[in-house]
């Protein structure tokens, strides 16, 4: 049986940046129009808390099961190790997103937008069908995509949206730029994988782009909150104060741009994460207070 010690590291919670941020952003873009919710927002953040965890467990046991995580070169998988059950590490997954849909009801009951409950089921529907199912949209380059919907878009606006009632331009701005740092982590991490992925036939976007162009996708993803900054802060120049997360992604642009690979991209997907929560702070408490 699997350690606690295991379990936490099938957990994955360096990817939790990507859960945190959001709900930074969108409570920050709510408090600038004078609408914000403490519950609500720490309700929020337990949706999205247990869903990149429930993510990360379902991965976790369909890559197993599948044999894609046999030979691997980065973090620790349970089921790919044989650490753990995979029925163990499905119903792990299944448990988060039974978590994740209870706050997400308490979500709905107090902001009384109750048509969020389908989004809600949406998003556990988007986590699931990742990498499970017959037809897994993660194994056909669309990760990226809704990476950059559900942990930008949907996270950040629906989190504005259910304190506020309304979202802004600044709550777009910031949605985008969420995403856009999501999915640069997911790229790095795609791009780390693809002689293993190539082999066991997942396709991924970096599988299907190939080496060169991943490589460029990463360093303009991770660029566009930066470019977002820019905008805002010509109405909000408190927004500036994003540039302070700028030198974190230096050494993960330079890993990518010099054509690192296997272990040496690792800390890239350590690096954007933290970048991103750095931002997200800054920028949230620019759009709060600002």
């Amino acid at each position: 049986m699997a350690t606690v010690k295991q379990w936490i590291e099938g957990a994955r919670l360096r990817t939790w940046p990507n859960a945190i941020a959001p709900v930074l952003v969108g409570t920050g873009a709510a408090t600038g129009v004078d609408q914000w919710s403490v519950p609500i927002a720490l309700l929020a953040l337990a949706v999205s808390l247990l869903l990149i965890t429930g993510v990360n467990f379902a991965n976790d046991y369909s890559d197993g099961i599948r044999g894609t995580d046999a030979d691997r070169v980065g973090p620790f998988r349970l089921v790919g190790s044989g650490a753990a059950d995979p029925v163990a590490v499905r119903n792990a997954a299944f448990g988060c997103f039974g978590l994740g849909a209870l706050a997400g009801i308490g979500v709905v009951v107090l902001s009384g937008q109750w048509w969020m409950l389908l989004l809600g089921a949406l998003c556990i529907a988007g986590a699931w069908y990742y990498t499970g199912g017959k037809r897994p949209y993660g194994y056909a380059g669309l990760g990226e995509i809704a990476v950059f919907v559900f942990f930008g878009l949907i996270a950040v606006l629906g989190t504005m949206f259910v304190q506020a009632g309304t979202i802004s331009g600044f709550g777009v701005g910031g949605a985008v730029a969420i995403g856009s740092f999501s999915s640069a982590v997911l790229v790095a991490n795609n791009l780390r994988d693809i002689p293993t992925d190539r082999v066991t036939g997942k396709r991924t976007l970096a599988v299907l782009l190939g080496d060169r162009d991943t490589r460029t996708l990463y360093v303009t993803l991770a660029l566009i909150p930066f470019l977002i900054t820019v905008l805002i802060g010509l109405r909000n120049s408190w927004a500036l104060l994003g540039f302070l997360a700028l030198p974190l992604l230096i050494n993960s642009v330079l890993a990518v741009t010099r054509g690192g690979t296997g272990r040496k991209l690792i800390p890239a997907l350590r690096d954007t994460g933290l970048a991103m929560l750095v931002w997200a702070l800054a920028t949230a408490l620019a759009l709060a207070f600002g």
